[in-house]
């Protein structure tokens, strides 16, 4: 699964504030402020997919593993 870093580098990465993640993700603000603090009894498994599959459709690549360098990539969308 990611991580908070992860998903605060991938906001970063992509010029995303935590509100447009959350529109993106179809979750709410408060949603994405607990995955990226970490609280993880406030942050469902789906939640933490959907914005997993918000930040891959905008080109973000998560790399490594929670235990092992985890760390993202950056790719062009590509154009349509």
């Amino acid at each position: 699964m990611i991580t908070p870093d992860q998903i605060r580098a991938s906001r970063a990465a992509l010029g995303w504030s935590a509100a447009h993640l959350a529109t993106e993700s179809g979750l709410s603000l408060r949603t994405i402020q607990s995955a990226e603090t970490n609280n993880e009894l406030m942050i469902r498994k789906s939640s933490l997919l959907a914005i997993k599959a918000a930040l891959e459709a905008a080109g973000i690549e998560f790399i490594g593993s929670p235990g092992d360098g985890p760390g993202i990539r950056l790719h062009a969308k590509p154009s349509k």
